[in-house]
C-alpha cells in the first residue's frame, strides 16, 4: 500500500488521544487515575433535554437524511439565544449554520477559504484544531503569542504588515482554552478594525461563552457593530449542556461566510441527525437554570484547586471563565516532565502546556471537570508528593 497523503503524515498525534492513551495504560497497571487532562464534563447532560431526545427519536421524519445547514426551527432557537444573551441580532435563515458540534465546522472553515501557501493567524497557545485545520488545508499559520504579561491576548499591533496583508483567517477564542484569559468588547471592536483594514475573516471559538463566573459575563464578538461584516462566531451546547458527546453546536455571523461553509458541509456530510436538533431547541430555549448550576459547581471545584495549588506555593489569579486552570511549571521541569511526573507520582492526569502550542511551554492545564472529593483528593496526593514547590 502506498504512503498516507503528505497531510495526513504531517499530523501530529492529538494531544488528548495521547493522554487517553497515558490514562488506560496506568490504569492497567492499577494505578487510581484522577483526571484534570480532558475538558470533557463529568455531569449528566439535563433531564430534560434527555426527555425532548427520547421524544424526538420516535418521529419518522427525523429518520430521513437532514439539511446541511440544519432545521429553521434550530437556527431559529439560535437567533433568538443569541437576541436574548448578547442582544445581538441574527438572521435564521442566512446568518446560521448548524454544526455537527463546533470542532467540525473550526476545522471545514480552512478548506473554505484556505488554498495552499495561504497564511493564518493562530492564537499560540490554543486550541490544537486552529493550526491543524489550517495545515490540512494547505495552509501555513503565523502564530500570535499569548503572553502572560498581555493578559493571554494577542498583539495586533506586532502582526507584521505583510503577514497582516496576506492572512485569510484569523481565529480568536475568549473565553480562552487552555489559559482562561477573558476578551472584552473593546478587543474585539479592535480586532474588527484589523479585519476590515487586512480583508480577514475572524473565526471566534465561543465555546466557553457561559462557564464564567464570580459575576462575570462573557461579550460575544457578534455584539459589536460591523462584526457581521467580517466576523463569523463558533459556539457550541456541548460545555453548557454536558452534551459533548451528541455533536450539536452552529455558527452564526457574516452572511456570506455562513453560506459558504453550508456548501462545503453540503459535499463532505449529512448534517446533524434533526433529533439531536430539537434535543439543542429544549436546551436552548430554557438555558438559565442548567447554566446556573453549573456556574455554582465549577466555581467551587475551582475553588479547592486553587486552595490546593495555594498551599503548595502557586500564587494563582481565580480564572473568571472556561473550568481549565493554567499555571506555571514548577522550577526545574518541563510541561511534560512535570505532566509525567504528577501522573507517574501522584496518580493524577494534567495537560503539558506546549501539547498547545510553542508559547505553551512552562505551563500545564488542569480541568476543573471531577467532583468536589476527588479533586481536593488530587490536591493532597500531590502536595504530599511536592510540598512546597518553587518558581522561577
Amino acid at each position: 500500500m502506498k504512503p498516507e497523503a503528505k497531510r495526513i503524515q504531517n499530523i501530529p498525534p492529538y494531544l488528548f488521544a495521547r493522554i487517553e492513551q497515558k490514562i488506560e495504560e496506568a490504569r492497567e497497571r492499577g494505578v487510581d487515575i484522577i483526571s484534570l487532562g480532558i475538558g470533557d464534563p463529568d455531569l449528566p447532560t439535563p433531564e430534560f433535554v434527555i426527555k425532548e431526545m427520547a421524544e424526538q427519536i420516535k418521529n419518522p421524519v427525523h429518520h430521513q437524511y437532514p439539511s446541511s445547514v440544519g432545521t429553521l426551527d434550530f437556527r431559529k432557537a439560535v437567533a433568538a439565544y443569541y437576541k436574548r444573551r448578547f442582544g445581538a441580532d441574527i438572521d435564521p435563515k442566512t446568518e446560521v449554520c448548524t454544526l455537527i458540534g463546533s470542532k467540525e465546522g473550526i476545522a471545514n472553515i480552512n478548506y473554505c477559504y484556505v488554498d495552499p501557501g495561504d497564511i493564518n493567524l493562530v492564537p499560540d497557545p490554543g486550541y490544537p484544531v486552529y493550526g491543524i485545520g489550517t495545515m490540512l488545508a494547505g495552509g501555513e499559520s503565523y502564530l500570535m503569542p499569548l503572553l502572560e504579561e498581555n493578559g493571554f491576548m494577542p498583539d495586533l499591533d506586532a502582526i507584521p504588515e505583510e503577514i497582516a496583508r496576506k492572512a485569510k483567517i484569523m481565529f480568536l477564542n475568549y473565553p480562552n482554552n487552555p489559559t482562561g484569559a477573558i476578551g472584552s468588547i473593546e478587543f474585539f471592536k479592535k480586532a474588527i478594525d484589523f479585519a476590515k483594514k487586512y480583508d480577514i475573516l475572524i473565526c471566534h471559538d465561543a465555546a466557553y461563552a457561559e462557564m464564567t463566573y464570580d459575576g462575570y459575563i462573557a461579550p460575544s464578538i457578534m455584539e459589536v457593530e460591523g462584526a457581521k461584516d467580517v466576523a463569523i462566531e463558533f459556539n457550541s451546547l456541548s460545555k453548557p449542556f454536558n452534551m459533548t458527546g451528541w455533536r450539536i453546536g452552529f455558527a452564526v455571523g457574516n452572511p456570506k461566510a455562513i453560506a459558504t461553509l453550508a456548501r462545503y458541509k453540503s459535499n463532505v456530510d449529512s448534517g446533524a441527525f434533526q433529533a439531536i436538533q430539537y434535543a439543542g431547541i429544549a436546551g436552548l430555549n430554557d438555558m438559565e437554570p442548567t447554566i446556573e448550576y453549573l456556574k455554582t459547581v465549577y466555581s467551587a471545584r475551582r475553588n479547592i484547586m486553587l486552595d490546593g495549588m495555594s498551599a503548595m506555593g502557586w500564587e494563582l489569579e481565580k480564572p473568571k471563565a472556561t473550568f481549565y486552570v493554567w499555571a506555571k511549571v514548577p522550577k526545574g521541569f518541563t510541561s511534560e516532565s512535570f505532566a509525567e511526573d504528577v501522573l507517574e507520582k501522584c496518580g493524577v492526569i494534567i495537560t503539558p502546556g506546549n501539547g498547545y502550542g510553542t508559547y505553551g511551554e512552562g505551563y500545564f492545564r488542569a480541568t476543573l471537570t471531577v467532583p468536589e472529593d476527588r479533586m481536593a483528593e488530587a490536591m493532597e496526593r500531590m502536595k504530599k508528593v511536592y510540598g512546597k514547590l518553587e518558581f522561577e
